[in-house]
């Protein structure tokens, strides 16, 4: 069984699979135009160090995302 999270959660130099998007509106739209649908492998790379935002690996190019937008987005290892 896979153990599903919020994308915050995942550890810097770690990888996970997107799952599930649960924001609506102008901001899903953005995620889903940045590659973020459901089975996209996505990997942490650095976390700035007050913790926000957080740079991804997403489809060979890295994206910064505030938590409160990566809270939304449910990922599974």
């Amino acid at each position: 069984m896979n153990n599903v999270f919020a994308l915050t959660e995942l550890e810097e130099g770690r990888r996970a699979t997107v799952g599930r998007l649960l924001s609506d509106g102008a901001i899903r739209r953005r995620l889903q135009d940045i590659g973020l649908i459901e089975g996209t492998r996505i990997e942490c790379i650095m976390k700035s160090p007050g913790g926000d935002p957080i740079a991804y690996l997403i489809r060979g190019a890295v994206i910064a995302l505030r938590n409160e937008d990566s809270d939304n987005i449910l990922v599974s290892v």
